[in-house]
C-alpha cells in the first residue's frame, strides 16, 4: 500500500493488521457504559481517541518510581525525568520526520501550538497590507488566534472557499495568492467532514509567493503516517490525546530558522539564559518556548502512545479505516432521510450527517441510551456550518480499533431513532396544523395558546418540579422525563418563528416568542420551540417556572442554582448551556422591560 503524507489511497491492507487484537489493548473498550447497561461503541475518535495500557502503564510508572523535576537536577532522580522527556521528544521527530529534535516543542496540544504561533510569528511579522489565508472548514482553533493576531497588527483575515461536496477550491486558492499573502494556516484533515487537503500543494504555492505554512495535524497524525519535510511545511502542530495518549500535551513542530527568530510565547523559568533587572536573554530551542515545570507525564505519555502506534505500523491499519468509511458510508446513505455532510473524493475515516426532522443533539443522545458513543453539534466549526447552511451535524469518526460490528450497531441504532422518530413527526405536524389553523396567518397569532401559571410563584413551581425529579432515578429516567415534557409542549404558529424570535448560540433552532399578558401587563407569558427533543424538553420547563408569572419575580430566579437542583447542569453540553443561557437571558430582556 502507499500512503503518502497527503493523499489516502485505496490499497490491499497489511495481512498482519488485526483489529481485534488491538482492542484488547484498550480497556476501555471492554466496558459497557453503565452498570448493566450496553456495551461501549466508541465512535468519538476525532475529539479523543482511547487509550491503551501500554500507554497508562508507562504513565503509572513514571508517577510512581520515575517522577521528579526535569533539566536542572543533578540527583540520578530528575536525570531519569529528564531522560524519559527528552526521549519522547526524540520519538516525535522520529514520527513526524522532523529534521531536528529542537524543531519539536511540547505545547498542551493543537490549540495552544496555533496560538503560539499566531502570537509569536503573526503578531510581530504580520502589519497592515498583510493578509493571512485560512479555509472554509477550519476549526476554530485556527480562526480565532488568526483573528485576533490580525486584529492587533492590522492585517485582514482571507478564507479560502469549498465545494458543496467539501473540497477547497484549489484554483481559488492559487488566485487568492500574491505579495500580500505572508501566511496560510490549513487543517491536514476536517475534523467536521473528514476531507482530507493537499497540504502539500497548498504548501508549495504559498511559498512561491514568500507565505509561511502552518498545518494542523490534529485529526490527521494518528491516521496515516506524516511526513513534515515531504509536506514542506513551516508548521505542524497535533495533540497527545488524539493519537491514543493522553491530553494536555501537544506538539508544535516549527522550523528551526523561523523558530530562532521568533520571541518567545511565555517567560519563566527553563526558557531563560540569564536574568537581571535590566534585561533577560533567552535560551536555545527547545527550551525557549518551554517555559515553566512542562507536562513531564504527558510527555511520557505520548511517547508510549508514538511507541504503541509505531509498533503496530500507521500504514498497516490506514486501509482498515478506509474499509471502515467506505462501508459505514454506504449503510449510512441506504437510511431514508439520512445525509453524507462531506462528499470529498480524498476523505479520512469521519462520516458526519443530517437527518430530516431529527435534531442532531437528539440523534446523539438516542444512540447514547443504545451504548453508541457519537459526537453532535457544529464540532467547533460554525463557520463550515454556516456555508453548509446547517446548524449541526452527528459525527461517527473512527480509529484502528474499531469495526464493521461497531458500525452495524451505529446504523441500527440510527435507523431504530428514524423509525421512532417518524410516527412522532406525523403527529407532531397533525397537532400543529390543528392548533395552529393558518400557522403563517396573523389569525394565527392573535388565537395562539399560551400556558397558564403553574404555580403562584417561579420558586413555588420550581419546588414542584424539584420534588419530581427527586422521585426520578438515574439520567436516563430523567432525559425520559424532560422529553415527555417537551413532547406536551403547546404549539407556537409558524408566523412566530421569524429572525426576530430566533435565539442564537444552540445548536439547535430555537425560537421564542414573548409578551406581556393582556390582562395582568406586568406577567409574562411566551412561546417557544426547538427541533430538537431535549430543547423542547428544557423550554417545557422554563415554561412551568415562568410562564404567566410576574415580571419582577422572574428576575429574582435563580435558575443556574436550579437547574443545579435538578441535576441537568452537568448532562448538557456547551451547546445545550449555551442554547439554555440565550432563552433564559430573552426572557429576562423582556421581564425588565415589563417590571
Amino acid at each position: 500500500m502507499t500512503v503518502t503524507s497527503q493523499k489516502l489511497t485505496d490499497s490491499t491492507a497489511a495481512a498482519s493488521f488485526d483489529p481485534y487484537k488491538v482492542r484488547a489493548d484498550f480497556p476501555i473498550l471492554q466496558t459497557t457504559v453503565s452498570p448493566g447497561g450496553p456495551k461501549l461503541i466508541y465512535l468519538d475518535n476525532g475529539a479523543t481517541t482511547q487509550k491503551p495500557r501500554q500507554v497508562i502503564d508507562a504513565i503509572s510508572r513514571y508517577y510512581e518510581s520515575q517522577n521528579a523535576n526535569i533539566h536542572r537536577g543533578v540527583y540520578r532522580l530528575s536525570q531519569v525525568a529528564t531522560d524519559l522527556y527528552e526521549s519522547a521528544r526524540r520519538k516525535v521527530q522520529a514520527f513526524i520526520n522532523a529534521a531536528d529534535e529542537k524543531e519539536c516543542l511540547f505545547v498542551r496540544g493543537t490549540t495552544e501550538g496555533v496560538n503560539l504561533v499566531a502570537g509569536c510569528w503573526g503578531r510581530t511579522k504580520l502589519k497592515a497590507g498583510d493578509e493571512v489565508l485560512v479555509s472554509t472548514m477550519e476549526h476554530h482553533s485556527n480562526i480565532v488566534p488568526w483573528q485576533i493576531a490580525c486584529e492587533m497588527t492590522g492585517a485582514t483575515l482571507r478564507v479560502i472557499p469549498m465545494n458543496d461536496a467539501g473540497e477547497l477550491a484549489m484554483d481559488d486558492y492559487a488566485k487568492m495568492l500574491s505579495e500580500r499573502t505572508k501566511f496560510v494556516a490549513v487543517t491536514h484533515l476536517s475534523n467536521a467532514m473528514g476531507t482530507v487537503n493537499d497540504v502539500k500543494t497548498i504548501a508549495r504555492l504559498a511559498h512561491k509567493v514568500g507565505a509561511k505554512v502552518l498545518v494542523d495535524g490534529a485529526q490527521w497524525v494518528a491516521h496515516a503516517p506524516t511526513d513534515v519535510r515531504d509536506i514542506d511545511a513551516d508548521f505542524y502542530v497535533f495533540s497527545g490525546h488524539k493519537l491514543f495518549g493522553p491530553t494536555g500535551i501537544g506538539v508544535l513542530y516549527g522550523k528551526r530558522e523561523l523558530l530562532e527568530a521568533m520571541p518567545p510565547y511565555m517567560g519563566g523559568g527553563d526558557m531563560i539564559e540569564s536574568v537581571t533587572f535590566e534585561k533577560s536573554t533567552y535560551a536555545q530551542l527547545p527550551n525557549k518556548f518551554e517555559a515553566g515545570t512542562p507536562d513531564i507525564a504527558g510527555a511520557v505519555g505520548l511517547g508510549a502512545a508514538i511507541d504503541y502506534v509505531t509498533s503496530i505500523g500507521v500504514a498497516n491499519y490506514v486501509q482498515h479505516e478506509q474499509d471502515l468509511l467506505h462501508y459505514a458510508t454506504e449503510q449510512l446513505s441506504a437510511i431514508p432521510g439520512l445525509r453524507i455532510i462531506g462528499t470529498a473524493k480524498n476523505k479520512g475515516s469521519v462520516v458526519s450527517f443530517v437527518m430530516d426532522g431529527i435534531a442532531s443533539l437528539d440523534i446523539g443522545t438516542r444512540l447514547d441510551g443504545e451504548g453508541v458513543a457519537v459526537r453532535t453539534g457544529h464540532h467547533c466549526c460554525m463557520p463550515l456550518m454556516n456555508r453548509l447552511g446547517i446548524p449541526s451535524t452527528t459525527r461517527a469518526s473512527f480509529a484502528m480499533y474499531n469495526t464493521r460490528e461497531d458500525v452495524d450497531a451505529l446504523v441500527a441504532a440510527v435507523q431504530k431513532v428514524r423509525q421512532e422518530s417518524n410516527a412522532k413527526v406525523s403527529r407532531a405536524a397533525a397537532a400543529n396544523e390543528s392548533a395552529s389553523g393558518n400557522g403563517h396567518s396573523p389569525a394565527a397569532l392573535a388565537d395562539a395558546k399560551y400556558p397558564d401559571p403553574a404555580a403562584g410563584s417561579p420558586t413555588e413551581a420550581a419546588d414542584e418540579l424539584a420534588e419530581t425529579f427527586d422521585f426520578l432515578g438515574d439520567w436516563t429516567e430523567r432525559y425520559h422525563f424532560v422529553i415527555e415534557m417537551g413532547a406536551k409542549l403547546l404549539p407556537m404558529p409558524a408566523v412566530m418563528k421569524t429572525e426576530a424570535t430566533r435565539v442564537h448560540g444552540c445548536q439547535s433552532t430555537v425560537h421564542l416568542f414573548a409578551r406581556a399578558h393582556p390582562k395582568s401587563p406586568d406577567r409574562l407569558d411566551f412561546l417557544a420551540d426547538s427541533d430538537a427533543d431535549i430543547v423542547r424538553g428544557l423550554i417545557a420547563i422554563l415554561q412551568k417556572v415562568f410562564a404567566g408569572q410576574r415580571a419582577k419575580d422572574v428576575l429574582a430566579f435563580d435558575v443556574e442554582s436550579f437547574f443545579r437542583r435538578l441535576g441537568l447542569d452537568q448532562h448538557l453540553t456547551t451547546g445545550r448551556r449555551n442554547g439554555l443561557a440565550g432563552m433564559v437571558e430573552r426572557i429576562r430582556q423582556f421581564a425588565a422591560r415589563l417590571a
